[in-house]
């Protein structure tokens, strides 16, 4: 954050200094709303939430060395005092980020969006832009109105590079975010079934997505995928010029994908002629290779996108290629990948949606060649009156990939196993369990050495909590020769 005074803050936000305030206070840090994440010069955001309320951890916040905190409630800790602290913060965003662009012309907003793949993608962009230029690109997903303050706030004077992911639950969401954080470069993964059961229709949600197009200045640059038609659409939205990637169309390609025997994309990024950059700089043009640590052909797509993106805010092609040679995702639980007693457990249970699903079961298809394959599914979210048939859908797809054997966890993925059940071809293969603690005890019973797990379900589904358990039984019952192993996350 740039340094503000509490004064400062309580102007801009409508707010009364409370709790012995003189105003005078200064934050140089960023903004907080865990008081076990301050640090000293932070502003603590005290939140009322289901379970505990932010209020009640101001002393903590404050002996952490926070030096205000935004609170609805006065309880005697220096603080700004305002009706709604979500709104306060989005103030606040807004104003520290147009400060920081008029101290910092160097600086490039970018926001990313779509149906999947969102949070991987800004995570790439970060180690793409970080090895260029200072750049803000949190782990995890911090994509609503909340998470989208708290990234911008984290902005310095040295920042080059603010990444920020946008979701949307509805038609007005991502314009909602862009009011806060309007983008330089603005770019569309996909338009899926994501909550689909919220927007009612795959045409509502390209809607939504493409407000991110929309809020570009005439100088931005939007990034579409030249393969999705719906996200193709938007070009006729952006008031920029477009640019588009793809391996089979668009200005920036790829080309000869290949998976090698576990499952990691390689690929040649193909800049052609007469590229430029946000500042009408010109792109070197060419060849590159990319070989990134990811599994799954789906996260070449998610790989060239930010490449795309990183190219136009002014990384070079060699630069870009070069920085994701043996790159992650610095978020967990997307496609991770961990090792344990000769055993690879592939989690993938924070989202899903009928995209992704089938995504991932055909990366673990393409590991069945040299590996016994696993697949433990949970309920797939937000699906709404259709939800029956996709998850019917994705246990005939198992049955069709080949999977070794199904587990379909929780009553919210029963279809998957009464789908696979009827496909025909599996016999005792698919399996329905109750509860998650039913999976572990199954999956530590039956796991050997070369087998491929994968975990794949929506964040709230449960399936979140099978790879800790199960790593660290593996690692305890040791590797194929006996000898103990620990599962390292690659």
């Amino acid at each position: 954050m740039l340094q503000i005074t509490a004064r400062d803050i309580a102007a801009l936000t409508g707010g009364a200094l409370v709790g012995g305030a003189s105003g005078d206070e200064l934050v140089t840090g960023t903004a907080q709303i865990d008081s076990r994440e301050v640090g000293p010069g932070d502003l603590f955001a005290a939140f009322p939430g289901e379970s505990v309320d932010g209020h009640d951890y101001l002393t903590s916040a404050r002996a952490s060395g926070a030096a205000l905190a935004l609170v609805t409630e006065d309880r005697g800790v220096p603080a700004v005092q305002v009706p709604d602290v979500r709104q306060a913060l989005s103030v606040l965003a807004r104003e520290q980020l147009g400060r920081a662009r008029e101290e910092n012309p160097e600086l490039v907003v970018l926001a990313v969006t779509g149906s999947a793949g969102k949070t991987g993608t800004k995570d790439l962009l970060g180690t793409i832009l970080g090895a260029h230029g200072s750049a803000i690109a949190p782990a995890g997903s911090f994509n609503n109105e909340l998470g989208l303050p708290l990234t911008v706030l984290r902005i310095s004077a040295e920042t080059r590079y603010l990444v920020l992911e946008m979701g949307a639950r509805g038609i007005g969401h991502i314009a909602e975010l862009t009011a806060i954080a309007r983008p330089d470069i603005s770019l569309v993964l996909n338009v899926g079934s994501a909550h689909i059961g919220e927007f009612g229709s795959v045409d509502a949600i390209a809607r939504a997505k493409g407000e991110l197009v929309e809020a570009l200045a005439p100088q931005g640059r939007a990034i579409l995928n030249a393969e999705d038609r719906l996200v193709a659409a938007m070009a006729a939205r952006s008031p920029s010029p477009v640019i588009t990637w793809g391996f089979t169309d668009g200005d920036v390609r790829g080309a000869e994908l290949t998976l090698d025997d576990r499952a990691r994309v390689r690929f040649e990024l193909v800049v052609p002629e007469g590229l430029t950059t946000l500042r009408g700089e010109p792109v070197p043009f060419g060849r590159f290779d990319v070989h990134p640590d990811l599994l799954g052909e789906h996260q070449a797509a998610n790989v060239l996108a930010a490449l795309t993106a990183a190219l136009v805010a002014g990384v070079a092609p060699a630069d870009a290629a070069a920085a994701l040679d043996g790159a992650t995702l610095a978020s967990g639980q997307r496609m991770q990948v961990h090792e344990a007693a000769g055993a690879l457990v592939i989690d993938d249970a924070y989202n899903a949606n009928p995209d992704s699903m089938r995504q991932a079961l055909k990366t673990l298809a393409h590991l069945g060649r040299t590996h016994r394959t696993i697949a433990v599914l949970g309920e797939m979210l937000e699906l709404g009156p259709d939800g029956v048939r996709l998850h019917d859908e994705i246990g005939r797809l198992a049955v069709r990939l080949n999977i070794s054997q199904l587990y379909s966890v929780g009553d919210g993925a029963a279809p998957i196993h009464h789908g696979a059940s009827l496909e025909g071809s599996f016999g005792g293969e698919s399996e329905y369990l109750d509860t998650v603690e039913e999976a572990i005890a199954v999956l530590e019973r039956t796991v050997q050495p070369g087998d491929a797990v994968l975990l794949k379900s929506s964040r709230d589904a449960g399936l979140r909590g099978i790879a800790g358990p199960l790593i660290e039984h593996l690692s305890r019952r040791g590797g194929p020769d006996g000898t103990m192993q620990n599962g390292d996350a690659q």
